[in-house]
């Protein structure tokens, strides 16, 4: 078991095709956790596993693994570079302590970079920078550290710069040693040999600007360097690792690593910068005391769930406090739920090692948690305490599924059920009276892949419809509404009314739902069956009944959002009214309310990132805006012109296919969600006729 001071708990992040997973590959070779590197387009990587991700030649669902390197063991999480796969970045980001950020030498800043920053940014993680792929043509280090400094982090500090470019790059100048690191051909081992002489000016500047950087972090190197004292290396270091940890500075590293170029001297870098457990505690509550591990209350995280082949249901946990070991019994405060672990495993990709304890800095399996959740605490029950969960995207498109006979609706429903509590981003909902199960997910990729998960670890295979865009509903005006429900059908009837009142909020806003219903005293003229006020025992039903007509939607049968619901008072009969009563009468309220208070036609507008060549621009850019979209910036990218613009969602679904025509196959586009707006008058009576016809629009 590693002392908590030698670990490093940490994640790779980048925009897809920046070379992520190669970079982790290269991490385990250096490291001896495996004996070959695996090739993306080869198909053999260890942390890209699953049959999707090695038939995609992407990264899908981020991958665990532990290696060790200086006598330190790092903790290491692989994650997807495609924007459908977000949850695994939003869930991977929680639970480490530091991040590498690989940046494509040619690509340069692309969205998912920016999300995947943004993320860091919120979490407060140290991050480490590398530029990868310089050998590529294009690749330009100068360009891309220029274009991160201006585009995510001012603080960034080169502590490498390359030698040679492109095909002709062959190693690295580190600047806090001030030598020349070089990889000749098939070497695994980087040659220290003297700078170039013709690189002695930019190492020079580069080197000033590295220790002026780390100076004005640290106050005892600034007072130093102002008498005109030289820091030593080791003081350097030790300050550039209190710069990196407090978030001051963001050092840049750069190479190729399909090539093992720059890699040990990342790794370097992840020992000597990024944070152990103890220097980055994840909040004021998981603040460990200085007795130690063994003398603390456990307090771990549930941020994974999976299906395995072999042991079952497995829970990744990341151990924030206190020890964990075989047989104890821990609590999930969300559930109440007391349960034993049975196993605990180490995970190497879809390898499971079993391990007696495990301690803070840990990323573990476990076995028998049945009630954990995505985002669940996991504690002593002799000390409970419940952490923030995670906040995930919403779905933005939905498919139906139909099981092929009806001896496998039942196994369907399951399996969807099953996926979804893998993969927070994905929603399901199913219909009793059709037998149709509908999901929704981030993009076509996203429900292409979980598709093709139902078939290959569940031998199902539904009939897909074509991906329907989720659609939401909201209201643009306030409007009051009152409504009784009354029936007598001899013996007891039924009574409720209730009045309440529906107003906008801004986008993002989602539900709202108070009680405004002035508390019943009796007063003269109170007496009788009927009272002017509805009894507290029935406000939850209201509620109820508000929020079931919220998920079914008034218009076209999609879920209202961005507004505040306010229950304004009622009636109710001391004989005849129930519950029910009132939850039915609320739903006549709220579809009336809805009605009067312009109700609207929700749909997701997407940001859209294309690089193409010059002479393909124009085209591109006229295809966009016959698409309802518009261009919002265009920019250079070394030989590529790149855009960025938005397009609404149903207007670029199968985009990949127009836009392989329109270039020739020379554009590649990322689409990531950006805002919800309203659709325009003709397009959404359009839609809404076509829900009626189908039948999705409730009764009114």
């Amino acid at each position: 078991m590693a002392c908590t001071s030698a670990t490093r708990t940490m994640g790779i992040f980048a925009h897809v095709d920046a070379g992520k997973t190669t970079t982790s590959e290269a991490f385990l070779y250096l490291t001896g956790r495996i004996h070959r590197v695996g090739r993306v387009d080869q198909g053999d990587t260890q942390l890209d596993w699953m049959e999707q991700e090695r038939k995609r030649g992407i990264t899908i669902t981020s991958a665990a693994t532990t290696c060790h390197w200086r006598g330190h063991q790092i903790n290491l999480i692989d994650t997807p570079g495609h924007v459908d796969f977000s949850a695994e970045v939003v869930r991977s980001i929680r639970v480490i302590d530091g991040a590498v950020v690989v940046l494509c030498g040619v690509g340069g800043v692309e969205p998912q970079s920016e999300t995947v920053w943004l993320h860091t940014e919120r979490e407060g993680l140290p991050r480490l920078v590398f530029i990868n792929k310089l050998d590529r043509d294009g690749a330009d280090f100068d360009r891309v550290l220029a274009e991160f400094k201006a585009e995510l982090s001012p603080r960034a500090v080169a502590l490498q710069i390359p030698i040679g470019r492109e095909d002709g790059l062959s190693g690295v100048v580190d600047l806090v040693q001030r030598q020349a690191l070089v990889w000749h051909e098939d070497a695994l081992d980087p040659q220290v040999e003297e700078i170039p002489p013709a690189m002695a000016t930019a190492v020079s500047a580069a080197r000033t600007a590295l220790v002026d950087a780390v100076c004005e972090a640290d106050e005892a190197l600034l007072e130093l360097w102002l008498e005109g004292g030289e820091p030593s290396e080791e003081a350097l270091i030790a300050a550039l690792r209190r710069a990196v940890i407090a978030g001051h500075l963001v050092p840049v590293f750069c190479g190729a690593a399909l090539r093992g170029i720059g890699v040990q001297p990342l790794l370097d870098a992840v020992v000597d910068y990024l944070p152990a457990p103890q220097d980055r505690p994840c909040s004021k509550e998981l603040e460990v005391p200085d007795g130690g591990d063994s003398a603390t209350p456990l307090r771990a995280v549930a941020f994974k769930l999976v299906r395995d082949a072999y042991v079952g249901h497995l829970t990744w946990v990341r151990v924030f406090a206190g020890q964990l070991r075989p047989r104890d019994r821990i609590l999930n405060p969300r559930t109440g739920t007391l349960e034993r672990v049975s196993r605990v495993y180490r995970i190497h990709a879809e390898k499971r090692e079993p391990v007696e304890c495990c301690e803070r800095g840990d990323v573990v399996g476990l076995v028998g948690m049945k009630s954990a959740r995505t985002g669940d605490t996991l504690c002593d029950p002799l000390h409970p305490i419940l952490l923030a969960g995670f906040e995930f995207p919403d779905p933005v498109i939905t498919v139906a599924l139909r099981a092929p006979v009806p001896e496998e609706i039942d196994k369907l429903q399951q399996a969807v059920l099953q996926l979804c509590d893998e993969d927070p981003t994905l929603k399901a909902r199913f219909d009793p009276e059709t037998g149709e199960q509908t999901l929704a997910g981030m993009g076509e990729l996203h429900l292409e892949v979980t598709v093709d998960r139902l078939r290959s670890e569940f031998g199902l295979t539904p009939e897909v419809s074509l991906p329907q865009i989720a659609y939401g509903e909201t209201v643009r005006r306030e409007a009051t509404a009152v409504a009784t429900y009354k029936r007598q059908s001899g013996g007891h009837g039924h009574y409720a009314q209730v009045r309440l009142a529906v107003e906008p909020l801004e986008q993002g806003g989602g539900l709202l739902f108070e009680n405004a219903a002035p508390p019943w005293r009796r007063t003269e003229g109170t007496t009788g069956a009927l009272r002017p006020f509805i009894p507290g025992e029935y406000i939850r039903d209201v509620e109820l009944g508000v929020r079931q007509v919220l998920e079914q939607g008034v218009i076209a049968g999609y879920p209202l959002t961005d507004l505040r619901v306010r229950l304004l008072g009622g009636r109710f009969h001391e004989v005849d009214s129930t519950g029910m009563d009132y939850r039915i009468a609320e739903s006549m309220a709220m579809r009336q309310v809805v009605r009067q208070a312009r109700p609207g036609l929700l749909e997701p507008v997407m940001a859209v990132d294309i690089s193409t060549r010059e002479e393909y621009l124009g085209t591109v850019t006229a295809d966009l805006g016959r698409r309802r979209g518009h261009v919002l910036a265009i920019g250079a990218k070394g030989r590529l012109r790149q855009f960025g613009g938005v397009a609404p969602l149903a207007e670029v679904r199968g985009y990949a296919t127009a836009l392989r025509n329109l270039t020739q196959g020379r554009a590649t586009f990322v689409l990531s969600l950006k805002q919800y707006d309203l659709v325009p008058g003709d397009i959404s009576d359009e839609v809404i006729a076509q829900r009626r016809e189908a039948g999705k629009v409730p009764a009114r």
